[in-house]
């Protein structure tokens, strides 16, 4: 690894700053080089190009910007462990390095343009490598977060048709547990210092690959990403993004609500298998020739934030909201932010008094973003606009939102309805394409004029939007989408449950956790319940995921249900959370 990677000595202040107003547009907003080239493309007066690939398009530009002296000299990549491990790659670097990656999918491997690659990596450098190389080659990246178990890997394998996959030694186990089910599976890199039976050895591979790759040319609608998410029922859908549906949106609009410069350093603290990972992590700061920072946070500590925001000069930070309530609890006052200027949550809404908490105590307001994977970023509380606390902003570029109500009507102000995004005359660019292999799923979510989030909300007079709920059954705890179907099909693996529901439950830290209700089968009455509560918690993190497992148990007679006998999940979540 120390043989591969960039190492250098961290400098404790950064003096090579630009000023701000280097990279103005004429349209007054802060801007670069590579949007420059689009701006008629923008404003429409061109129709979208053709092709377009985010390395060649504008990672290599900002390389030969940077060598023309057209860029501060800060890095494109910024990573640290917090043990002392340090990798600072620029633009030039990190073109070098992800062409070898490239040639190493495409030697070693055998992959080949539209082929899929599932990328389960934590926040080290090789996720960021891989991901590029995957865009410059058009082979389709499906990022996977590490708390995966081999029955989820084992799915997305089988459902995606994966033909290679890789990760580190820790979940490798998991992958050769079930790799005999999964038929299209051709290869397996390890990203590790030693060797296992079977495995490629990523870091091995890359000393001897060569430099030179020339970037594929791919069309804008050609698939660049494929997401899993999770819905109310069945299995995770495959959500698929194009070259230009996440990136080329940057790349037109992002600048728009963050205002990004290349003298701006931006941490993300989202897991690597999240859209978010993808845009705040990646696409929007490079677009701009922005430094991303990275930690590799094993574990998400508040200590460890607050010292590494206080340490090195980060400008711009994104968490969850889950994190800020975490900070707030700290005693902030020995902490000094002297780089701090922009701070962003998003993932699930965010309650006003942490908003006002972390204003009091650093000097610093909150801007809320909301998306889906299915969209990317939709609302946006931008740099300049007055903060609302509660308010996830107004509708980004180039989104026309609504609020509309079951018969697709637009409601006026103040009036509650679907939170809904027009997609005619024209599809906007930025939804994801389709849910692949689903049509109906697909078919589901469009309704007339509009595509319909399945999120409730109101909007205010002045184009603020309000979140007032979901229309869904999804759980989103601590920015973790879970699906209750994945929950309730755990539980029913162990011989004492006869009947579970599952639903969101408030929690003061996550926002809201999984409660599960059990009907317990017969011969189960008499068992010691707290006891059982901990058993089935133990299963359903070996069966699923860990971070689904319920953290409230409770046991009923019966759960309600619909004539037709479906469960009434929400009849249980409004008793949940004191609406009836």
């Amino acid at each position: 690894m120390k043989a591969l990677l960039t190492q250098r000595i961290l400098k404790s202040v950064w003096t090579c700053r630009l000023p701000r107003g280097l990279f103005h547009s004429h349209a007054g907003l802060l801007s670069s080089p590579i949007q420059a080239q689009y701006e008629a493309v923008r404003r429409g007066d061109q129709p979208l190009p053709e092709h377009f690939n985010f390395a060649g398009d504008v990672l290599d530009k900002w390389s030969q910007l940077e060598k023309e002296g057209k860029r501060p000299s800060t890095p494109a990549l910024w990573w640290i462990n917090g043990s002392g491990g340090e990798v600072r790659w620029s633009f030039e670097e990190l073109g070098v390095l992800s062409r070898k990656v490239a040639n190493t999918l495409l030697d070693q491997c055998g992959l080949r343009k539209g082929d899929r690659i599932m990328v389960i990596l934590p926040r080290i450098p090789e996720w960021w490598l891989v991901t590029v190389a995957c865009i410059r080659t058009g082979i389709v990246f499906i990022p996977g977060t590490t708390q995966l178990t081999a029955k989820d890997i084992q799915y997305r394998l089988q459902a995606s048709k994966a033909k290679c996959i890789i990760t580190t030694d820790v979940l490798a186990p998991a992958v050769d547990s079930v790799v005999a089910s999964c038929s299209h599976l051709q290869s397996k890199l390890l990203v590790t210092k030693g060797k296992r039976d079977g495995w490629l050895n990523f870091n091995e591979l890359l000393k001897e690959a060569p430099a030179d790759h020339t970037c594929e040319k791919t069309k804008t609608d050609d698939t660049m990403v494929v997401y899993f998410t999770s819905g109310t029922t069945g299995a995770p859908k495959m959500v698929e993004h194009s070259q230009g549906s996440l990136a080329l949106r940057s790349v037109l609009h992002g600048r728009s609500w963050v205002n990004f410069t290349p003298s701006d350093t931006m941490w993300c603290t989202a897991d690597t298998g999240w859209v978010v990972a993808a845009l705040e992590s990646m696409l929007d700061p490079w677009v701009c020739g922005s430094s991303v920072f990275v930690h590799s946070l094993p574990q998400v500590e508040p200590t460890t934030i607050l010292n590494t925001l206080a340490r090195f000069p980060i400008s711009v930070m994104f968490g969850a909201p889950t994190l800020f309530r975490m900070l707030v609890q700290k005693d902030l006052t020995s902490y000094k932010f002297a780089n701090l200027q922009f701070c962003m949550s998003g993932g699930e809404p965010l309650n006003p008094e942490v908003l006002e908490q972390w204003k009091s105590k650093t000097g610093r307001s909150i801007y809320e973003i909301y998306g889906q994977t299915e969209t990317g970023i939709i609302c946006a509380v931008c740099r300049g606009m007055a903060v609302k606390p509660g308010s996830m902003g107004k509708a980004c570029a180039p989104f026309d939102v609504q609020i509309i109500d079951e018969n697709e009507n637009v409601l006026p102000p103040g009036k509650e309805g679907e939170i809904a995004i027009r997609i005619k005359p024209e599809r906007p660019l930025g939804l994801f394409s389709c849910y692949i292999d689903n049509l109906e799923k697909t078919a589901a979510v469009e309704r007339g004029s509009f595509y319909v989030t399945g999120d409730r909300g109101i909007m205010d007079n002045e184009g603020y939007f309000w979140f007032t709920g979901r229309a869904d059954d999804v759980i989103n705890s601590a920015g973790y989408r879970i699906g209750p179907f994945d929950v309730e099909s755990a539980l029913l693996q162990h011989p004492a449950v006869a009947e579970a529901a599952a639903i969101s439950s408030p929690d003061p830290i996550r926002g809201e956790v999984v409660k599960a209700f059990v009907v317990l089968s017969l011969g189960y009455a008499s068992e010691d319940k707290e006891k059982l509560t901990l058993e089935l918690q133990e299963h359903v993190k070996e069966v699923t995921a860990p971070y689904k497992y319920p953290r409230k148990v409770e046991f009923v007679q019966e759960l309600p249900k619909t004539t037709t006998g479906k469960i009434r999940r929400n009849e249980l979540r409004s008793k949940e959370w004191g609406r009836v």
